[in-house]
């Protein structure tokens, strides 16, 4: 099989994963933070360490300012639902996932109101005015993807936080499709809660994820609550990070997991992966453009305005059925909505989905060759 799907989640995996949750299931397989004995305090000791790297990687003031969560998808929840009351007023851009306009759907039964922002490609300064002008004297929150998971268009996240941070509004970024592919530093970028996929860009293990904070003395209302293996006496949940906000037993497997496959985007880098995603991309691109009856919906992909992920359609066949076709001739893309409804809205493909092709480090030039050479054979 050849897998052009790694927007959704990243395989293969890199060796260094697959053999730290094998070795986490043998040396570290007690409950971290629960008991005194020896295997217990080296899980403890484990998990720590994949929490320090995590905030060194992005440059978090500690590891306590890191935050274990199961997706990126419960991480933007804890922030919206731990962040917004009623009557407070958010703005999102037009390329967001379910992931932000679902919780925030729900939100709106609680008097929690939102803007659409719309997102200029190529034009940061326009993107950055439709934001100023969504801004009101209620806008507690700005959310927006740092760049699309269907389109590949990147936002201009730390200008975007510059903006409204002038009006006291806090900036959270959903970093799935920019971790391990963009640059992070928190302290530098403005951004205040990044919440990332584990499973993508970072090349860990599906079911783990981050919420990493700017600010570790400000407290968000909690979305789970239960037992720490700190203050049992005490109902409440405690305050003190990270455990406010990691109730119950740690998957340390996934964990162990992340930690290696950070490393593996550390020594590579992930400006140097994603140059050469892009550059693959590119080829893929110039050979597509040069097909009949291929429509393409954004510029051939640049490093300054796109993360590598293209989407293309068949005219006139809906994405599914291109999808199924590529499927069997052994190449595996994504093909629909792709769980973000805004985005197709903007880009008029809101009733065909798109063809969604995401290289990963181990993509080579020959496997999208081969999906070229797939669609060529093509017939009605």
């Amino acid at each position: 099989m050849i897998y052009l799907d790694n927007s959704a989640t990243t395989y293969p995996k890199p060796q260094g994963v697959r053999q730290a949750m094998q070795r986490a299931l043998v040396e570290h397989g007690a409950n971290p933070g629960r008991s005194g004995y020896r295997m217990c305090l080296r899980t403890t000791q484990a998990v720590y360490d994949c929490r320090s790297l995590a905030a060194e990687f992005f440059g978090a003031p500690g590891p306590e300012c890191v935050l274990f969560q199961p997706s990126c998808t419960q991480a933007l929840n804890l922030v919206l639902k731990g962040t917004l009351k009623e009557g407070d007023h958010v703005v999102v851009s037009d390329l967001e996932h379910n992931a932000v306009m679902r919780p925030l759907a729900a939100l709106a039964g609680r008097g929690i109101t939102y803007t659409v922002a719309k997102v200029t490609p190529g034009d940061s300064d326009a993107t950055l005015e439709a934001f100023r002008k969504a801004l009101g004297p209620k806008t507690k929150l700005a959310v927006c993807t740092m760049a699309s998971n269907v389109f590949g268009i990147r936002v201009p996240v730390e200008r975007i936080a510059a903006l409204v941070h002038q009006y006291g509004v806090k900036l959270c970024v959903d970093a799935a499709q920019g971790a391990g592919l963009i640059p992070i530093h928190m302290g530098e970028s403005g951004i205040d809660y990044l919440c990332c996929a584990g499973h993508k860009g970072l090349y860990g293990p599906m079911g783990t994820g981050l919420l990493v904070l700017r600010e570790p003395e400000e407290l968000l209302g909690t979305l789970v609550e239960g037992g720490t293996g700190t203050q049992s006496r005490n109902l409440q949940q405690p305050e003190e990070l990270p455990e406010r906000y990691e109730s119950g037993t740690q998957n340390v497997p996934g964990i162990l997991g992340l930690e290696a496959g950070i490393q593996f985007v550390r020594r590579r880098g992930p400006e140097r992966i994603c140059r050469e995603e892009l550059q693959k991309l590119h080829h893929l691109y110039d050979r597509l453009s040069r097909m009949r009856r291929v429509v393409l919906y954004t510029p051939s992909p640049e490093e300054r305005w796109s993360v590598p992920v293209l989407s293309f359609n068949l005219e006139g066949v809906p994405s599914e059925r291109v999808g199924e076709f590529l499927a069997k001739g052994g190449i595996a893309v994504r093909c629909g909505l792709h769980c973000a409804p805004l985005a197709h809205e903007k880009m008029g493909t809101l009733e065909t989905g798109t063809v969604r092709v995401s290289p990963s480090a181990f993509t080579r030039k020959e496997d999208l060759d081969a999906l070229v050479l797939r669609l060529s054979h093509w017939r009605e």
